[in-house]
């Protein structure tokens, strides 16, 4: 790795419980949301929180990787369009969801929740210097996010295997993406099953639009999973070098015969040793997996995961230590904090 854009969580807000919201937030944690959204998370967890992040760019820094940060923006300002209105934004903390580097284009990803609709002016004083050093620059289109973009029926008990998204337009994150040189690999998130539910981000258009952007140069492969609530695909498989995975023994792929055809090794991650404080409001402790690669030899895994270090250790990868306790609270880990913008490299097929 030779550059990175690391998230911020100065000025993050408690997005309002709307039903986006409520689709991948456990029904437990409603109560949070309806009492606080549209305010300021807690400052003591966002002094904690930020302090750890500045900690994460020093060590960066340290290994020889550039680093740059997004602006900082007041995201308690209401967010109103013609289509809809929000009492707040949430933060600009987490890069992979909104940008996804592909060769030397950076595509700004058109989200599904409406309190994250302005994340991009953060963003934006980067994009441009990215633009004028020879970074081509693409918008999908933004999202109304009218109505038309969500099934209201999705929380009644008899609409089993419904998407809180509709086709009507598309959407995606990057975070549902990942990418191993010509190819790239995404789930269709968000799925209704009972009485539990999937993230929304990402729909069947939004996939489709990125295909035939992309065109002949790279392959797509959706891939699905045994989960009833993923958060992006980082804590559920996970890319760790040209033929190595890992993988969430809970979550198991089903597509898992590609993989395996072509070579690859797919190695199950252990459980989290972390407690439920401080309060996990929007991730999982399943956030042990994800991890942030500067190369196939040196990783950046939490600082308390010894049985994940250990798991490495055995791979004949370097283990480099830091505590993101508080910054996982906010709903992300080591690569959910961070879009690579640079490594070294040349593309390759590997399937």
């Amino acid at each position: 790795m030779q550059e990175v854009i690391v998230g911020r969580v100065e000025g993050a807000t408690v997005p309002k419980l709307t039903i986006e919201v409520q689709a991948c937030i456990e029904k437990e944690l409603w109560p949070f949301y309806r009492q606080f959204g549209g305010k300021p998370y807690q400052p003591d967890i966002l002094q904690k929180a930020a302090a750890e992040i500045e900690e994460l760019c020093r060590i960066l820094e340290g290994e020889g990787v550039t680093v740059c940060r997004p602006d900082v923006v007041d995201f308690s300002k209401d967010y109103k369009t013609p289509d809809f209105e929000v009492p707040s934004g949430m933060y600009a903390a987490m890069p992979r969801d909104i940008l996804m580097v592909v060769g030397n284009e950076i595509i700004e990803t058109p989200m599904a929740w409406r309190s994250r609709f302005f994340e991009y002016t953060a963003y934006r004083s980067l994009l441009k210097e990215y633009f004028k050093r020879g970074a081509k620059w693409t918008t999908p289109p933004k999202p109304q996010m009218g109505e038309q973009l969500y099934d209201n029926s999705f929380f009644k008990e008899e609409y089993n295997g419904k998407y809180i998204t509709t086709e009507f337009e598309p959407c995606f994150d990057a975070a549902d993406f990942m990418r191993a040189g010509k190819d790239l690999f995404v789930q269709r998130s968000h799925v209704y099953i009972l009485v539990e539910a999937h993230e929304i981000v990402t729909n069947m258009f939004g996939i489709q639009w990125m295909k035939r952007h992309l065109g002949d140069k790279y392959n797509i492969h959706v891939l699905s999973f045994d989960d009833k609530r993923p958060m992006h695909i980082d804590a559920t498989f996970t890319m760790i070098g040209p033929g190595l995975i890992i993988a969430n023994p809970d979550k198991p792929c089903h597509q898992l015969s590609m993989f395996e055809k072509a070579g690859w090794k797919i190695v199950e991650v252990p459980r989290s040793v972390v407690s439920d404080q401080p309060p996990w409001w929007m991730s999982s402790k399943w956030l042990s997996m994800n991890v942030l690669m500067l190369d196939p030899k040196r990783v950046l895994v939490s600082s308390i995961e010894i049985p994940t270090q250990k798991m490495f250790e055995k791979l004949g990868i370097e283990c480099i230590k830091v505590d993101m306790s508080y910054a996982n609270a906010l709903g992300g880990g080591f690569h959910c904090y961070t879009t690579d913008v640079r490594r070294r490299g040349t593309l390759e097929s590997y399937f």
